[in-house]
């Protein structure tokens, strides 16, 4: 098996008051990015894909730092994660196995997680696997909805949940696993229907089951793989965080 990731790294994160790409502000003085890529790597996946967007020469330059190679791909227009993933078809068709898709500003995603998950989605034979994470406050997160036997169901969004589906604290981190061939499938089928006028990578989640096949969703042991930054005050959280728990990923 052929297997690889794909990192959302496009954000320009105007809140963050800063000039540089969102995925490139620092945690502990580490790139968020760099401590997805490192988990990454510490999951034993080495073909690498980094989607760059807002400002991508200082994408660039930080791979071009790396000991290892890292490929890059451009996404000219920010129209939404099944968008940045179109990005990457050239990428994923020379694969035979699963892809992992990450968040690029997720620095808490271990390795633990991205590999639990995929022995999850092995396992049952599943094109596609969402992880997820139980979590205190789930507000502003898309809600894992399950059947009563806990199969799978379907991700609802914040704005679109019932009183009673945004009760439920299990989450969507943004990461998945999925067939290259299954995902590579259904990418041109992601519709832009919505308000954002986007695509949206969760949609070929609906899609795929539609077809009859499997879907699962694996939850975190760690519920900080779901934490990103969207403002000053957040990234000093997340280094509070990694002091107090000691974590760092280098390899």
């Amino acid at each position: 098996m052929n297997n690889c990731a794909v990192i959302l790294a496009g954000g320009e994160g105007k809140r963050m008051k800063s000039d540089l790409p969102k995925p490139l502000v620092r945690v502990l003085d580490k790139p968020l990015l760099q401590w997805v890529i490192e988990s990454v790597k510490k999951a034993g996946i080495d073909d690498i894909c980094v989607v760059k967007g807002y400002k991508k020469e200082c994408i660039e330059d930080f791979v071009a730092t790396l000991p290892y190679e890292v490929e890059t791909v451009y996404q000219s227009e920010r129209l939404g994660t099944g968008h940045a993933v179109m990005m990457a078809k050239d990428f994923l068709s020379r694969h035979n196995g699963n892809v992992v898709i990450l968040n690029g500003d997720a620095p808490f995603m271990d390795f633990e997680t991205i590999s639990s998950a995929l022995k999850l989605h092995t396992d049952t034979n599943s094109v596609a696997t969402v992880i997820s994470a139980e979590v205190e406050d789930p507000t502003g997160y898309g809600r894992i909805i399950r059947d009563k036997e806990g199969a799978f169901l379907k991700i609802v969004e914040q704005k679109d949940g019932t009183p009673e589906e945004l009760k439920v604290r299990e989450v969507n981190s943004g990461g998945f696993w999925f067939s290259c061939e299954k995902l590579l499938s259904v990418l041109g089928e992601i519709k832009s229907n919505n308000k954002a006028k986007e695509y949206y990578l969760p949609d070929a989640l609906a899609i795929l089951l539609a077809k009859g096949e499997r879907v699962e969703a694996y939850t975190a042991l760690n519920p900080d793989s779901v934490l990103g930054a969207n403002d000053p005050q957040q990234l000093e959280e997340l280094n509070e965080l990694a002091r107090s728990k000691g974590y760092n990923t280098d390899i």
